[in-house]
């Protein structure tokens, strides 16, 4: 079986997702071939420069705009059809790549993708069946389109939206996002934490610090190492190099006890080690950090997906918010103190149990690719 998932860097998230995906069926079959390719550079770097340049901009630069943009799209609007006609014109430029690599079934983890190929199997060049794998906690018309076979989603909570723009209900699978096995995996923490040079008996917060700007995440670690309350801090600066420059200075002379990481192929390990995670609530940030059952507090969230994903961590009690104009180590030390709370955030979390996501995909992959034969053959014995 030939597997071709489409995705796009426009976030990290999508890409995460497809290789979660992608390394579960290599590692739990045999006999079936995946491939992970990059949509948007696919079609044109021209466009893949634009989105996802474009996408980091507006999202650092100007949220509110992308926060009107996003609202106007998800609308049943002018905007919203200029996207799909848009994204239409685009998908002919992936038959070669259809042609080349012939797939029994299509993943798409990015709406763009999704639409593209939709629009090629509405026009028969392509019949492989198609699932779109969403990546947030909230629906966004992005991502629906006519020929879509089945929707992965993050939540049941997803479902009665979806059906409201027009999704059949039973295209939608509420398996989670699906995240690498290893964040699923319990962990000896006190071990992780020695490991890491860090002290076992202390509480830990790990701050996801990489995505997107500098001043608000070196302002809350500023604010939080003031505080009286006996704690340690890990930092992940990913691979900004600015960030992680800009808190050089601010640890050495720390009161807490920090340890500043730059690039790490190991972050569900760090994830494991710690009691809170302090981050901007992207999809799969977020998802993994559910997986590691560890509560999240979580700040800058972009308008758009990031507020939808943060409303869902607080509505199932499984964050806390740090407000803007509100004092961010203050909410963060009560949740420290306060060991019933934090306890009953994890259980929530716990509770979330999204580990057999890929696994159900698997089996939907299989599921529909027997319906699609059995479709084949009842038309080859009318014909």
């Amino acid at each position: 079986m030939k597997i071709v998932i489409l995705s796009a860097a426009t976030g990290g998230g999508h890409l995460r997702a497809s290789h979660a995906i992608e390394t579960y069926i290599k590692e739990n079959s045999t006999g079936n071939e995946v491939v992970v390719i990059d949509a948007l550079k696919t079609v044109s770097t021209v466009l893949d420069k634009t989105c996802c340049d474009g996408y980091h901009f507006l999202a650092m630069k100007t949220p509110k705009i992308f926060g009107q943009l996003y609202r106007k799209t998800n609308e049943d609007s002018l905007l919203s059809d200029l996207v799909a006609r848009f994204t239409s014109a685009f998908s002919l430029r992936l038959i070669p790549l259809m042609e080349e690599e012939r797939p029994d079934i299509i993943i798409s983890t990015h709406p763009f993708a999704t639409e593209m190929v939709s629009h090629l199997k509405g026009r028969g060049i392509v019949n492989a069946p198609l699932i779109c794998v969403m990546t947030d906690y909230g629906p966004h018309r992005a991502w629906i389109a006519d020929h879509v076979d089945a929707y992965i989603v993050s939540a049941p909570d997803m479902i009665p939206e979806m059906v409201s723009m027009g999704v059949k209900r039973e295209l939608i699978y509420p398996f989670g996002i699906p995240v690498g096995d290893v964040f699923f995996t319990k962990a000896d923490k006190p071990a992780l934490l020695k490991k890491f040079g860090m002290d076992p008996e202390l509480p830990t917060i790990l701050i996801m610090a990489g995505s997107f700007g500098v001043t608000n995440i070196l302002n809350i670690y500023k604010d939080l190492i003031r505080l009286s309350y006996d704690f340690q801090i890990i930092i992940i600066t990913g691979r900004n190099k600015k960030l992680y420059e800009a808190f050089r200075p601010e640890i050495e002379g720390s009161p807490k006890k920090t340890k500043l990481v730059f690039f790490t192929n190991e972050v569900e390990n760090y994830m494991h080690a710690c009691d809170l995670i302090v981050t901007k609530p992207g999809g799969l940030t977020v998802s993994e950090a559910l997986a590691c059952s560890i509560p999240l507090a979580v700040f800058d969230a972009i308008p758009g997906q990031e507020e939808d994903n943060a409303n869902f961590l607080l509505t199932h009690n499984m964050a806390v918010k740090l407000e803007k104009g509100a004092d961010p180590a203050e909410t963060i030390r009560s949740l420290l103190e306060d060991n019933r709370r934090l306890e009953q955030m994890r259980a929530s979390c716990e509770s979330f149990d999204t580990s057999d996501s890929i696994k159900n995909l698997f089996m939907l992959i299989h599921k529909l690719l027997a319906k699609k034969e059995a479709a084949e053959q009842r038309n080859g014995a009318n014909s």
